[in-house]
């Protein structure tokens, strides 16, 4: 029975994917790194270590620079998105809609876990929110599922009793990956791309999510 639920953040609670894109690029040019559109979305949903060790190892730039530059994408995403970034639609909604039907709830992000306190803070979730899981310093991130199994043990439920909410490619594989029902929230210039179909169900905001469609599940 379905009784837990954990969301991702970054791009599905909070609209930080921007932000993150501007931190990364900014370090990037450093290096006389230009991603295109596509290169940067096929890599969403990595930690920056794996991020940067990516796009440095595509580039061929020396490894011994990517401590630097993760701390410097980790230190300016983390100011701007709590200075700037805000909710996603639907945020609100979607945690009363569990709430009130007693289901536990998580969130678990590739992200630094200060800064997922910091955005469950800005967004007022905290009394709502009663696991929360990095995958920072994991032996894998995304699209690996233990920051999903871990969030699952931390809430004592077992992976085929949760739904997990993504918005990510990385973040829907990993969620599937630990046997979880998976919904997907994709940002609206990708809603069409046909690999969102390994998902349980793609919406189009968080706001449309309802009693039947859980139901479907």
């Amino acid at each position: 029975m379905l009784n837990t639920v954990i969301f991702d953040m970054d791009g599905l609670l909070i609209d930080s994917e921007p932000l993150w894109e501007e931190a990364g690029r900014e370090t990037l040019n450093r290096f006389n790194i230009k991603l295109t559109k596509e290169q940067y979305h096929s890599s969403t949903g990595l930690r920056s270590s794996e991020w940067i060790e990516h796009w440095f190892g595509h580039f061929n730039v020396s490894l011994e620079h990517a401590a630097a530059a993760e701390k410097a994408i980790i230190n300016t995403a983390i100011q701007t998105i709590v200075r700037k970034a805000p909710a996603m639609p639907g945020v609100q909604y979607i945690f009363n809609f569990f709430k009130q039907r007693n289901f536990k709830i998580g969130v678990a992000s590739s992200s630094p876990l200060e800064l997922i306190n910091l955005v469950i803070e800005k967004l007022q979730l905290g009394e709502m929110v009663t696991a929360k899981t990095s995958a920072e310093y994991l032996a894998n991130g995304k699209p690996h599922p233990q920051v999903f199994l871990n969030c699952a043990e931390l809430l004592r439920s077992s992976p085929s009793n949760c739904i997990c909410f993504e918005d990510s490619f990385n973040g829907m594989i990993a969620a599937k990956a630990a046997r979880m029902k998976c919904i997907v929230v994709p940002d609206r210039h990708h809603q069409q791309e046909p690999r969102w179909a390994a998902a349980d169900l793609k919406l189009t905001s968080l706001l449309n999510f309802n009693d039947l469609l859980m139901a479907a599940l």
